[in-house]
């Protein structure tokens, strides 16, 4: 059983960045961040397959980073130029494959979830 504990959420203003992290208790090939807004399908926003290969949703390409620290059994994301659109729920992922990661209804077939961190940025 894969266990995930996110961290490094909060409040910033438009324009700032923050570090989330995902503590997990084992690694899947997949390790991966997806978001939620109230009334919206949660959505993913980037994954990283064994480490190197990373796959992100257009709309946070060029300002958002995943990294992955096997020593630490911790995967960041990087969260860079934030804007108000940013905010939501973001939840820590896994699963045994990257494929179709920022695909609608992705999340209906994802393994393994953290509880989630919230990310607020005001304009």
């Amino acid at each position: 059983q894969v266990q995930l504990a996110e961290s490094g959420g909060g409040s910033v203003q438009a324009g700032g960045s923050l570090r989330l992290s995902c503590k997990y208790t084992s690694s899947q090939n997949c390790m991966g961040w997806f978001r939620q807004v109230p009334g919206k399908e949660r959505e993913g926003v980037a994954a990283i397959y064994n480490g190197v290969l990373r796959n992100y949703a257009d709309s946070v390409k060029g300002r958002f980073t995943i990294s992955q620290d096997n020593a630490k059994n911790t995967v960041y994301l990087q969260m860079n130029n934030l804007t108000p659109e940013d905010t939501a729920q973001y939840y820590c992922a896994a699963d045994a494959s990257c494929g179709s990661w920022v695909a609608p209804d992705r999340h209906k077939y994802t393994s393994y979830w953290g509880q989630g961190t919230q990310v607020t940025v005001s304009s």
